[in-house]
């Protein structure tokens, strides 16, 4: 069974009310962070085994302003963000799919905080999120914005760090906003507002929870035993919090660098999670009446996920473990045993389509490769895009679009 999406919505066409917390973004393509499902997969086939040695044929590429958020897809237009040449705003921006046209811009004043990191670029980070006629996007500031999807206007607008005391992060905002029902979920941080739900509509607080400091990843939901949870990172602990309420239903110290999402296996009901410094471990969650148990299964300090995106495949998680040196790893993610680990690409992001992964590391090179647990091959690999690349391939049929600081570009993958 695939995760997320696809468990609340089968159970929905069967008469659960949990359908409307995922209808909504469904309508667009790859509508959020790690498209329709927030699992890196993409619905794509009969793509190529094979690139040229020049590599996949490029669309058309344009000049887009620094910034690591990944690029939505909206049938024909592309949504992301950047941060103006004169480093004064952040800007939302609409482009068109075809010919990579600027359609709208929103932009507003945004500097980073006094003790942002500049080395790595002043943001932003975080993916937007669709939402019907809506899109909801944060900047390394912590500015949260409702737009109107097709003209960029302004609903509504909140400050995670003035409005609610949120932390204050040294390489910025960066987790992205995730649709439950009729609210979008934030991550804050601070006293009393670690996790914020907003209404979608006018941008009131339904709640705000909890005391936890703020990290860098984005939340996932996930049933158990027929009730709904948000799971995601704080700065040193994963948690489990009523999405309805915002309730603490079960925390687990984990104290590394809490970058990369936690995996669920709604079948056998684990949760992967990874970070730098403290390796991978598997949490077996069961429920107990109104009480949820965490039991940690296995751990290894092998597998190491920084700011990259681990993918679930079957029993195993594939993804880039490591920082220097880097090895693309396969781990399954019921017994903690490692597969393999393959050097040949610095740190990596990747997404999964057509029964293949395509991997982007950091120094902008793209490959095509097929993985199982059994091996890893690289079918065809090219230095395409300049360094530094952060930013998590968006695939939406035989398309592809990739960005690095400089510009965003089309490719043809078939």
């Amino acid at each position: 069974m695939r995760r997320h999406f696809v468990v609340f919505v089968s159970k929905a066409l069967a008469g659960s009310l949990l359908l409307s917390a995922f209808a909504a973004p469904a309508l667009a393509q790859w509508p959020q962070w790690g498209g329709k499902n927030m699992d890196f997969k993409a619905d794509a086939t009969g793509l190529a085994d094979r690139w040229p040695e020049s590599g996949p044929k490029e669309l058309w590429r344009r000049n887009l302003g620094d910034g690591y958020s990944s690029i939505l897809v909206d049938h024909g237009r592309l949504y992301t963000m950047y941060r103006s040449a004169d480093d004064a705003k952040e800007i939302v921006v609409a482009i068109d799919a075809a010919t990579g046209k600027s359609i709208w811009e929103h932009g507003y004043v945004a500097a980073p905080s006094e003790k942002h990191r500049n080395e790595f670029g002043r943001g932003p980070r975080a993916t937007p999120l669709i939402v019907g006629d809506r899109i909801f996007s944060i900047g390394v500031s912590g500015k949260l914005h409702c737009l109107n999807k097709e003209d960029g206007k302004p609903y509504w607008s909140q400050d995670l760090w003035k409005q609610f005391g949120g932390t204050v992060l040294s390489h910025g905002y960066s987790s992205s906003p995730i649709a439950y029902k009729n609210t979008v979920i934030v991550l804050s941080g601070g006293q009393g507002a670690s996790l914020i739900a907003f209404n979608q509509s006018d941008g009131h607080v339904i709640w705000k929870k909890q005391d936890f400091d703020n990290g860098y990843s984005t939340p996932i939901l996930i049933e158990l035993s027929g009730k709904p949870q948000l799971v995601t990172f704080m700065d040193e602990r994963v948690v489990g919090i009523n999405p309805d309420t915002g309730s603490l239903e079960w925390d687990y110290e984990f104290k590394g660098t809490n970058m990369a999402q936690p995996v669920w296996d709604d079948e056998a009901g684990m949760l992967f999670i990874s970070a730098m410094g403290v390796g991978a471990r598997g949490l077996k969650l069961t429920r107990n009446g109104n009480k949820t148990n965490v039991e940690e299964s296995w751990k290894t300090r092998k597998i190491q996920f920084f700011h990259v995106n681990p993918i679930a495949v079957g029993d195993y998680v594939y993804g880039s473990s490591g920082s220097s040196p880097c090895f693309f790893s396969c781990i399954n993610r019921k017994t903690g045993k490692i597969a393999w680990r393959k050097r040949g690409f610095a740190r990596a992001t990747a997404v999964f389509a057509d029964g293949k992964f395509i991997l982007l590391d950091e120094n902008g090179k793209l490959a095509l490769t097929r993985a199982t647990p059994d091996e890893f091959e690289v079918l065809s690999q090219v230095p395409l895009i300049e360094k530094v690349a952060w930013t998590v391939p968006t695939v939406v049929g035989n398309k592809m679009y990739i960005r690095d600081l400089k510009t965003i570009r089309a490719i043809e993958l078939n």
